[in-house]
């Protein structure tokens, strides 16, 4: 989409349409298509018709986004406060965005210059294919089901993508998230940490009201260097291989169920003793998946301290979720409780919040708003396997 922001932006600024589509590489009809989509949607009309907006707030009119953008043309050197109040006399009637909202959409269209720092990364750690062996692994709950006591059985696993190893089933009564902190500690603690972990956008992989969807397990993946590969929702098939060894699982360690869990989970060991040393895989070459998984030269660390050498404070997200400065709250996210945020005053009172190497939305200290910026966790397109 940032080709299509560049190519509105200097459209926006009066260079000719033919000249653009021959610089950009497209036709004159493609060109006006594109031109005409933002001005009847805005911005969120230049991205694919299927994909939700990023944001949470409520989406700016395309004229007041218009407006920013010929401001800012007109007087390059004014800043968001500046450009807020030229909105506050141009327009009547309707909410004005905060500082922190309009120094987003320019720096959605490159119009901010970032002062002593890394350009940011926009996106997401790079996925693999997990085509070796600790590359990738995927986490999923097989469906639950009524142990003979009439409790739930909740079951958790984790495999290899590359070589189908089993890592783990726990027989856990919830989808609770501390539940599985528990499992996942366990087993960064045996088998090292992989590059990559692939889950669906369910509990508690994500959650659902947080910001960009995080949970305060896939920050602590993060905060290992581990990265997210969440599949889109509504396509299991882009976990499939934890789907098909699910139905292998249920046939032969759930029918009948077990009396109770620590039964139930005997079966499940039993059944990851016979998946991964003896049983021979047709997509390994009938080779066992033990005899594959090598042990990950990673090991478990604990959590790293975060260093933010290139901003201008380092500050802790509260219990609640608020990031405190200047005697004034903003509320951030709840996922981030605890951890160490990077601020960056970038102008008119207006900070730039990042975790780790992602930036992740501006906020106003007049206004106390947070405005996130594009996701770099959304679920990306992945190989169906």
């Amino acid at each position: 989409m940032d080709e299509k922001m560049q190519f509105v932006a200097r459209r926006l600024a009066g260079e000719p349409m033919a000249e653009l589509c021959r610089e950009f590489g497209i036709s004159r009809k493609t060109g006006y298509k594109i031109f005409d989509r933002y001005q009847e949607c805005g911005i969120h009309g230049l991205t694919d018709r299927s994909r939700r907006p990023y944001r949470y707030a409520n989406q700016l009119p395309f004229q007041v986004e218009n407006y920013i953008l010929n401001v800012q043309r007109e007087h390059p050197s004014w800043g968001a406060g500046k450009v807020r109040e030229r909105l506050l006399r141009r327009f009547s009637g309707i909410p004005i965005p905060a500082k922190s909202t309009i120094h987003a959409v320019l720096d959605r269209y490159g119009l901010v210059e970032r002062r002593g720092r890394l350009p940011r990364r926009a996106h997401g750690t790079t996925l693999s294919l997990g085509q070796r062996p600790k590359e990738l692994w995927g986490t999923d709950y097989k469906g639950e089901f009524l142990l003979g006591n009439h409790q739930y059985c909740y079951p958790l696993t984790v495999t290899d993508h590359a070589s189908r190893f089993l890592l783990t089933c726990e027989a856990l009564s919830s989808t609770r998230e501390n539940y599985a902190f528990t499992v996942f500690e366990r087993l960064f603690k045996e088998r090292g940490l992989p590059a990559n972990i692939r889950s669906d956008n369910g509990v508690p992989f994500a959650s659902a009201h947080a910001l960009f969807n995080l949970s305060q397990l896939a920050v602590w993946w993060l905060r290992l260097g581990i990265g997210l590969a969440r599949i889109q929702p509504g396509h299991p098939q882009q976990n499939g291989r934890p789907e098909r060894m699910h139905l292998t699982l249920k046939k032969e360690a759930t029918k009948p169920a077990a009396p109770n869990f620590l039964p139930q989970q005997g079966r499940f060991d039993k059944f990851i003793e016979v998946f991964n040393p003896p049983r021979p895989h047709e997509a390994l070459d009938m080779k066992c998946p033990a005899e594959v998984y090598p042990p990950s030269p990673r090991p478990f660390p604990g959590l790293p301290d975060i260093d933010y050498p290139l901003h201008d404070k380092t500050i802790v997200v509260t219990g609640c979720g608020r990031i405190c400065m200047a005697n004034k709250k903003i509320n951030f996210s709840q996922v981030f409780a605890g951890q160490a945020v990077g601020i960056q005053e970038v102008h008119d009172d207006i900070g730039l919040v990042s975790f780790m190497d992602y930036d992740l939305g501006y906020f106003d200290l007049e206004t106390r708003v947070l405005e996130p910026l594009e996701n770099p966790f959304r679920p990306k397109l992945l190989p169906m396997s």
